[in-house]
Parts: structure tokens; sequence; C-alpha cells
């Protein structure tokens, strides 16, 4: 490929098990101006970006590609080769991977009725999915962003793909403060996981057991607990000084898991703050409590 006569091109693959997200990411990319191409043989890429520079003042410069345990010939183990050969011509590469805990993938495909691409007679779809991790553990080892929709709604899925997958500007790392309660799991796509649960649990309060670490009473209750406000100037310190370094290794995303017992008090209240403390620095910040739900009705990605 000529760079110097074709536009700068971008490639995202979007990966993962089945029911875990893909077609939403792939939609949702699709809003965002890029041309979306699904199912497509791995083995193709090389074809596919040849022709695009052949025809370089015509062709999209954005191309999102669904790869996935379907792939027609196999060659999943080359896509690390196929991937670096690209990026060489001048092409930029990120791979997605989407997955979720199986309990929740059996759940989905039991609310949806639909049959597993890799499912067949001898085959049921708990060792479909098994099958299914194994064939994409190529993908999966070379992902440099993997998303955990477990516990995801449909439209937190598509607020992190716009955000993070797609950031504003270039070099603008996506940050993410995420709560969560142990009891439900520690997300699996953290990059830094905290725990809270050693702080002064409002729980513990009959009247603060109802709310949450967004709501005021929670907030002056942890407020007034010396321990809270050394937690969180701690973490504070810590990411002020490493954040900037982060950013400097040109990491696009950075995911940042407070934990509490339930998800419902310390760590949102901590998660919270941070956000806030750190907005005023870095321009793509999010926050995201996963244990709390914004919308009433909880759709699967």
């Amino acid at each position: 490929m000529n760079n110097s006569a074709a536009p700068l091109m971008r490639l995202v693959v979007i990966s993962g098990r089945s029911g875990s997200g893909k077609s939403t990411a792939l939609h949702i990319l699709e809003d965002l101006g890029f041309t979306c191409i699904d199912n497509l043989p791995a083995g193709l890429l090389p074809a596919l970006f040849a022709e695009l520079s052949n025809v370089s003042s015509r062709a999209p410069s954005q191309i999102a590609v669904g790869i996935d345990a379907r792939n027609l010939g196999g060659k999943l183990d080359e896509l690390p080769q196929i991937l670096e050969k690209l990026r060489a011509s001048g092409v930029l590469c990120d791979v997605v991977y989407l997955d979720a805990r199986t309990p929740t993938l059996l759940r989905r495909y039991s609310e949806t009725r639909r049959k597993h691409p890799l499912s067949t007679l001898n085959i049921d779809l708990k060792q479909a999915l098994a099958l299914e991790r194994d064939i994409l553990d190529p993908v999966a080892a070379i992902a440099n962003r993997q998303i955990d929709t477990t516990n995801m709604t449909l439209h937190q899925l598509r607020d992190l793909v716009r955000k993070q997958i797609v950031p504003g500007s270039e070099g603008d790392m996506a940050i993410l403060f995420h709560s969560f309660g142990f009891k439900h799991g520690v997300p699996l796509d953290a990059d830094f996981v905290f725990d809270v649960r050693n702080l002064p649990n409002p729980y513990w309060k009959p009247e603060l057991r109802h709310f949450t670490g967004r709501d005021p009473e929670v907030i002056a209750f942890l407020e007034s607990q010396t321990e809270v406000a050394a937690m969180l100037a701690d973490l504070i310190g810590f990411f002020s000084r490493w954040l900037p370094r982060l950013v400097a290794s040109n990491r696009s995303y950075l995911t940042i898991a407070i934990g509490c017992t339930g998800g419902q008090h310390r760590s949102v209240y901590i998660a919270s703050r941070l956000h806030e403390h750190f907005s005023r620095q870095y321009s793509n910040i999010q926050l995201q409590h996963r244990e709390l739900l914004d919308s009433p009705s909880r759709s699967s990605p």
C-alpha cells in the first residue's frame, strides 16, 4: 500500500463469543461512520486492503470487521501475522474482544432461543461455548481491548464503544472508573482493581442501607470518616503520578475498577470522587456503576 498516495486507514477487528454483544458493537461502529463487514474470513483481510489501496480516492478510511468462530477456512492463528503486515503497510489496527461469563451467555441464549453456530446434535450449548472459547483464544491473546459484557445493559455497551473504541482525538486515552460489588464478581476487563471493603460500611446503618453512594446521606457519612478521606487521597496520589506515564505510553483504554461488597455505597462514592477529580485533567473520562442501573429495564447486549 502506498502510504503517501492513500489516506490513513483504520481497521477495528470485533471478536468474541456468541452472545457477548459483537453485533451490537458492529452496529454502533457503523453508526459512527465505519464500513462494517461481519464474518469475514481472516485470510481475506490482506486482499481486502489491497483492493482498497487500488481505489484510494474512494476507499473508506475506517473499516470494522467481525471475526468469530464461524471463520471460514480457519487461519485465526495467523491473525497476529496478518495484522502485523497490515500495520507495516500503514493501517492502524485494533482488536476488540467481547466476552461474558458462561452462565450469562447461557441465559441470553435461553431468552432468545437462538441456535449457537457451533452446536450440533452431539454438542450442546455449554460445550459449544467452551469450544468457541478455545477456537478464539488466538484472537483474545492479541486483543488490545477486552470488554466484559456480563453485567452491561445495551445502553452501557453502546456508550463504552462510542467513548473508548472511537475516542474523540488521536492520543486521547479513554479512562473508565468502574464501581462494582465483589459478591457479583470482579470485572474481567479491569486494568486496575482496588478493594475498598476495609472502609466503614453505610450498609450497617439502618437509615442509610437503602441509599447509594450517589445520595447525599451516604456521601455525608463517608466524608465524615477519616479512613475514607485517607483512601481517596492515596488513590488520587497514585493515579496523579502514574496516569501521565500511562497516557505517554500510547495506551488507548484504561479501566480502573473500585470494589466493595455489594457495589452500592463505598465503591460508588470512591469511583465518583475519582471521576470528578480527574475529569478536570483529562477529557475522555467515564464513570460506570455496574450494580446501579440507570435504566429501569436491563436488556442484554
